[in-house]
């Protein structure tokens, strides 16, 4: 019974560690699924955009779309989630262009569409902080002038990029206090926290920035629990940070229209724009 029961906790521990690796052999492929190429639209034509190449500081060449406002009340950098690639973004693009009267510019992380390389966390970052450069000097504006956008994994390199550069404003849909947390969230079973390479620690940068700040997140997220949202928000050492909060919103759910209201209103308050808003042309919104 013993050398029975011996050989059972033997089998049992060689399959825990076999999971381990597993896990950690593939961390980078759970972590980072970017779609086929050949998935979504490479050529809206109808957009009138700007293909953009640049390289991140490791000489990695990136690919962007620039969107540009014939009379711009501020600029917008884009940083998508892990899901996504620019083929998927044109008509939000176009919203944030013409709803909202911006100059805007999205791009894609090493590994993703066009853009070479293979994503892990410093190259994504720095990516990010290319992206922002780039921007920076094609609207002739220092990069703490630039709204930051950032969709889940963008949400954690808009907030890199607002602790390092400073930013008018940071905009973050249904993002994460931490890699980690989701990670360990997820994998319950496995000691995520000290194996875990891509991380993340959005709740440790975010006390670099203090400017304004509006979240966005939904009780009904499965993918980034809503718990990891106010934990993000509370670090925020902000005296301007709005959490919006929505009852039904999953994790890639469209905003209800109130959240557009209150979107509205925050770019508003950071360009004071006296002109009014610029048309609605349809489109995904973002």
């Amino acid at each position: 019974m013993k050398r029975r029961l011996r050989r059972l906790g033997v089998a049992t521990a060689a399959t825990y560690i076999g999971a381990l690796i597993v896990l950690m052999l593939l961390e980078n492929t759970l972590m980072y699924p970017a779609p086929a190429t050949n998935n979504g639209d490479w050529e809206p034509t109808w957009l009138g955009h700007e293909e953009v190449h640049f390289e991140s500081a490791d000489g990695t060449r990136l690919h962007g779309w620039f969107c540009e406002h014939p009379a711009a009340r501020g600029v917008l950098l884009l940083c998508h989630g892990n899901g996504e690639h620019l083929a998927f973004l044109a008509d939000e693009l176009e919203a944030w262009r013409e709803e909202f009267g911006l100059s805007v510019m999205a791009f894609d992380y090493r590994g993703y569409g066009k853009s070479g390389g293979k994503a892990f966390e410093s190259g994504i970052l720095a990516d990010g902080e290319a992206a922002q450069s780039w921007l920076a000097e094609r609207t002739g504006q220092p990069p703490e002038s630039i709204i930051l956008f950032g969709r889940s994994l963008g949400g954690a390199v808009a907030v890199h990029l607002a602790s390092q550069k400073g930013a008018k404003g940071l905009i973050l849909d249904r993002t994460f206090s931490s890699m980690v947390d989701v990670a360990a969230d997820m994998f319950p079973w496995a000691p995520v926290r000290w194996l875990l390479r891509n991380r993340y620690p959005s709740d440790e940068k975010i006390l670099a920035y203090q400017g304004p700040l509006l979240q966005i997140h939904g009780l009904y997220d499965r993918v980034v629990p809503y718990r990891f949202a106010e934990k993000l928000f509370a670090a925020s050492p902000s005296a301007d940070k709005q959490l919006l909060t929505s009852d039904t919103l999953g994790h890639n759910d469209a905003w209800p229209d109130e959240f557009y209201q209150s979107l509205h209103a925050f770019i508003d308050s950071l360009t004071a724009a006296g002109g009014g808003r610029a048309d609605r042309r349809g489109g995904r919104r973002p």
